[in-house]
């Protein structure tokens, strides 16, 4: 056994695909080993990854004893909480998306544009109205993106998010004992509860607000403890992806200046673009995963009721099979690619309508109002680290004009 590959497996560089992974290539499926010290089937097949992650003999639910995990206990201080979508199976999940999904349907999303585009010119103001250069556009674009998309979406300020990130934090991570996670439970209960009981005072058109009026018209009341589950999970769930994948991109389009001239004359052709930024950065290393509930044959490979499944999306989207050359990050693809990086099947990422409409916007906007745009560093001297543990991305981006 001491030739089996620890899990996750970590990149060097934002696209550069690990050799591990080429290694399962062929077999599509192999095992690693997590770092709770338990095994767990690795998928690196497009067509197995699909499987796993649709067919209902596998489940999602992080609370399930032998549930593949990535650290001891984290998920297990979830008791506290309601339940989160994200630990929910079949029609328990199904029913608590269904809403969501609609709030962030191509037709909504149509809708949030103007005030999606009103953010972002604000941000960029900012950008240009800083005194001094370089300037760091993680700081003062991406993680600022990122902040005022989530507070769009909930109708929730910045400044209430960010104690909710902490207190989740506080529980998830830092509280050691059954008394501390108890404590930290209360406080982040208390404060969801506060936040909820002010935006129930001043509802408007955003997520919360709309589940808020969902509840008082079907129950005449308000759960704050189960609408506080949504609350945290959205709170939490897509801030450093997001603020990665902004930083990803403008770095990519600061270093192909020839197709950044050709993307932001066709904005058709950026839509492809952003897509290919990523299927080929595909920034979450270590998810999703799954257990398998019953015996299931993926391929050649029989997966036993109670073994653990990694579906790493950055091998999958690699695969020969999604798009010719898949290494090659391109630009100017002819055709989007069917690619996994929001992952498949029922829990699909709720953003996947959104999240490309507001980086084209961020990346056509930020070159057209900056057209001098640069790095201040050369592109070999920047530094890239995982943030938040899952998205891989550059540490600062130090640019002028």
């Amino acid at each position: 056994m001491t030739d089996v590959l620890s899990y996750p497996i970590r990149r060097q560089e934002p696209g550069l695909l690990p050799p591990e992974y080429e290694a399962l290539r062929e077999r599509g499926i192999g095992r690693v080993r997590m770092p709770t010290g338990h095994l767990a089937w690795l998928v690196v097949n497009p067509d197995y990854a699909r499987l796993v992650l649709s067919d209902p003999r596998f489940s999602a639910n992080k609370l399930l004893p032998d549930f593949p995990r990535l650290s001891p206990r984290p998920m297990e201080k979830l008791k506290h909480c309601a339940p989160f979508l994200v630990n929910m199976d079949g029609r328990e999940h199904a029913l608590a998306k269904k809403p969501v999904v609609q709030e962030l349907s191509p037709q909504r999303v149509a809708e949030a544009r103007p005030r999606l585009q009103g953010a972002v010119d604000e941000i960029i103001d900012a950008v240009l109205g800083r005194p001094e250069k370089p300037v760091d556009l993680v700081q003062e674009l991406s993680y600022p993106v990122a902040w005022r998309l989530q507070e769009l979406l909930l109708g929730l300020p910045t400044a209430e998010l960010v104690t909710m990130r902490q207190n989740i934090w506080d529980l998830v991570v830092t509280a050691g004992t059954e008394d501390e996670e108890v404590a930290a439970a209360a406080r982040l209960h208390e404060h969801v509860a506060d936040v909820l009981a002010e935006k129930e005072k001043h509802l408007g058109d955003d997520i919360v607000s709309h589940a808020i009026e969902q509840q008082l018209a079907e129950y005449g009341k308000v759960d704050r403890y189960e609408l506080s589950s949504l609350v945290l999970a959205l709170a939490f769930g897509v801030h450093h992806s997001v603020a990665t994948m902004v930083s990803l991109g403008v770095l990519t389009l600061l270093t192909h200046t020839d197709e950044r001239a050709v993307l932001l004359g066709q904005p058709d052709r950026m839509t492809v673009a952003v897509g290919e930024m990523l299927r080929y950065f595909s920034i979450n290393d270590a998810t999703p995963l799954r257990l398998a509930l019953e015996d299931v044959r993926v391929g050649d490979t029989l997966i036993r009721a109670g073994d653990g499944v990694a579906v790493p999306t950055l091998p999958v989207n690699r695969d020969p099979a999604v798009c010719p050359f898949p290494n090659r990050l391109d630009l100017l693809r002819e055709r989007p690619t069917s690619h996994l990086a929001f992952g498949y099947g029922p829990h699909r990422c709720v953003g996947a309508h959104l999240a490309p409409v507001l980086l084209g916007m961020v990346f056509t906007t930020l070159f057209e109002r900056i057209p001098t745009l640069e790095l201040a560093v050369a592109e070999a001297e920047l530094e890239f680290k995982y943030h938040s543990q899952q998205s891989f991305g550059p540490s600062e981006l130090p640019v002028t004009w």
